[in-house]
């Protein structure tokens, strides 16, 4: 393995420097295998969108605009921005065949700086922070049937969602294709339940159970800041619609199965999340919707009260597959900022035998495992959310840049220029509805970490000191040597 590790080696450091061009016209010939498909594609897109805020958290969009035919209108607006977001990661993803989602994109259009920042939030806050939170809410619903009647002691909370943490992480270090059955089939659990919910709703509109929807517009609060926060707050719901993106080196067919997995996956969950708001409303008030907890688990005491437990079980279910999502797609943008030397190099290496970048997945799950110890980090979340829509808006805005300054890239799928300027300014109005309508000093906290980052750039990336590389190679002979890892292969083409 020494000789084929240096070899491979000496090829990755005669890349060029700062600046480079990282366009591919065809997928890099790298370790990564090609095992995901259409369906799998299709699972990972829904498996990951459809986490615990459906069933635990729809009155925050309700809270907003005040009335049930607003807030329906709401949930349908996200998932028709969510598609055409995906639409326009569709385009990038066919042009660029790269891993890592909007880092190699934001590589391409604006250059390292851009692109750098991006990785440097992503990694340190917004990705392990929402891994370890869905964790945390799985560990919430996985103990709360052996505590009837009381809030499960923090102690066990935090010690299941660590382990679920660890299991998630052995899975997808272990085996693509274990990571990805195990995708589907909590996949297939989920929607299970959202089946159950659904179905129930419809048999009790059959039933003549319409009173909630009538006069659905009265008492709305329908005002521009209103609308924004409602949408911030729905949007969450379906954070996960580019991660497909991540994993463009794993697909098969790329070109025709990522945009057949957002066609198919995005509108499916949109649908979904109306049924089940409707279904939600139909045993509900709006005033009972609010003043539930957990709005599932009330639907399930009033329609499945028997077998009520299924729904705990099977949120838990949907959190474990939304975390294995996350975990499967963002190991990815580690590993790819660690390949173009934005990060530690050993982080950018594949395993010998399983042929998984595992070193960046065991550091994805290392540092949600951080973010558990602190317990509510959901305040963090909330202000660091923002910054997502920050560089969702800068990627449309780069397909956008690129369709004027790289004519010559070969485009497989072209969608009409009018989508990626609808959704850059509706990215734009995201960012700054927070900040006009309830200013906070934590927004700025947020801008100047984001900013941060250009220290460490300017440090580590740019001038490269040698006392770092000093530090760092004896570390990363012997992480190679112990996970068996070695640099990824790449062929010119």
């Amino acid at each position: 393995m020494g000789e084929e590790s240096l070899r491979k080696r000496k090829g990755q450091d005669n890349r060029k420097e700062d600046g480079q061009s990282i366009q591919s016209q065809e997928p890099q010939a790298t370790n990564l295998q090609k095992q995901v498909g259409l369906i799998s594609g299709i699972c990972m897109i829904v498996g990951t969108i459809i986490g615990s805020g459906i069933f635990v958290s729809p009155k925050a969009v309700l809270a907003n605009v005040g009335a049930v035919g607003p807030c329906l209108i709401i949930w349908a607006a996200c998932g028709v921005l969510a598609t055409l977001g995906a639409l326009c990661f569709a385009e990038l993803g066919t042009m660029i065949t790269k891993s890592g989602g909007e880092y190699p994109y934001l590589m391409e259009a604006f250059g390292p700086i851009p692109a750098f920042l991006f990785s440097w939030t992503s990694l340190l806050v917004t990705k392990p922070s929402s891994f370890a939170i869905i964790c945390l809410s799985f560990a919430e619903y996985a103990s709360a049937p052996f505590y009837p009647g009381c809030d499960p002691p923090q102690v066990v909370i935090k010690c299941l969602a660590a382990a679920a943490i660890v299991v998630i992480t052995i899975v997808n270090s272990l085996s693509v294709k274990l990571g990805s059955y195990l995708q589907n089939f909590l996949t297939a659990a989920k929607m299970i339940i959202v089946t159950i919910i659904i179905v129930s709703g419809i048999v009790f509109l059959a039933q003549g159970k319409t009173e909630n929807f009538q006069d659905s517009f009265k008492d709305s609060k329908v005002s521009i800041s209103s609308i924004g926060l409602a949408f911030y707050n729905g949007l969450w719901a379906y954070d996960g619609w580019n991660q497909l993106n991540y994993i463009t080196e794993e697909l098969k067919n790329p070109y025709r199965n990522l945009p057949l997995s957002i066609i198919i996956g995005i509108p499916l969950v949109t649908v979904c999340y109306v049924l089940i708001n409707v279904s939600y409303f139909t045993v509900m008030t709006s005033t009972e919707l609010l003043q539930s907890q957990a709005v599932a688990v009330t639907f399930g005491d009033r329609v499945l009260y028997p077998a009520s437990w299924i729904v705990p079980l099977f949120v838990a279910f949907s959190t474990i597959g939304s975390a294995n999502g996350t975990c499967f797609t963002a190991g990815r943008l580690v590993y790819v900022a660690g390949r173009e030397g934005h990060m530690l190099q050993v982080l950018s290496y594949i395993s010998v035998k399983r042929l998984t970048p595992a070193p960046a997945i065991i550091f994805y799950g290392a540092v949600a495992i951080i973010y558990i110890i602190p317990g509510d980090i959901n305040t963090l979340i909330n202000y660091f959310s923002f910054a997502v829509w920050i560089f969702y808006g800068l990627t449309v805005f780069a397909l956008i840049v690129m369709r004027f300054t790289r004519k010559e890239l070969k485009r497989p799928i072209r969608i009409p220029i009018v989508i990626p300027v609808i959704v850059t300014i509706i990215s734009i109005l995201l960012v700054l509805a927070p900040i006009i309508t309830a200013p906070e000093l934590a927004y700025l906290y947020c801008v100047l970490f984001i900013l941060s980052g250009l220290i460490f750039y300017v440090l580590f990336v740019h001038f490269k000191f040698n006392w770092s590389r000093k530090i760092s190679k004896p570390i990363t002979m012997h992480l190679q040597m112990l996970l068996e890892v070695v640099p990824p292969e790449e062929v010119t083409e």
